[in-house]
């Protein structure tokens, strides 16, 4: 018997299909989040337009963007389990678009927040080597100057 093969993960079809971002009550505790919060759950679209929005050269943690995003949609936390799929939906996005060749400046730039060796870069399709380099092409005033 032949054995199923997997078919790749189509990003943009995860992108856009995505559920809205909504902010919800918890009712137990979760993730470190304690029951009676209120969690910011975002979106590929709300994380997208985050990282667009940080300045050539900037980067932010994903602490940081996690802690703003939850004081801008009146919650204490946002949920760190689908910031880390949506953020990983957003970088294959850009990934997928760069090798069909867009230019680095035309794609979301991940780099701002995703850190070569973290968690979340581990679990990409590019090597680290990948975000040092669009970090380093930055901040020597390339192509987003």
């Amino acid at each position: 018997m032949k054995t199923p093969t997997k078919r790749p993960t189509d990003w943009r079809k995860r992108f856009d299909s995505a559920k809205p971002p909504k902010t919800v009550l918890l009712h137990t505790d979760f993730a470190g989040i304690k029951a009676g919060s209120m969690m910011y759950i975002g979106s590929p679209g709300v994380f997208a337009n985050y990282i667009a929005r940080i300045p050539a050269g900037q980067t932010r943690t994903i602490s940081r963007m996690r802690n703003e995003l939850a004081r801008r949609n009146d919650a204490v936390a946002t949920c760190p389990v689908t910031t880390a799929i949506y953020l990983k939906v957003v970088v294959e996005v850009a990934l997928d678009d760069m090798a069909h060749g867009k230019p680095s400046d035309a794609v979301v730039p991940f780099w701002r927040v995703i850190e070569p060796g973290s968690k979340i870069a581990k679990r990409l399709s590019c090597d680290d080597s990948v975000i040092a380099d669009l970090r380093a092409i930055e901040a020597a005033g390339g192509p987003d100057d």
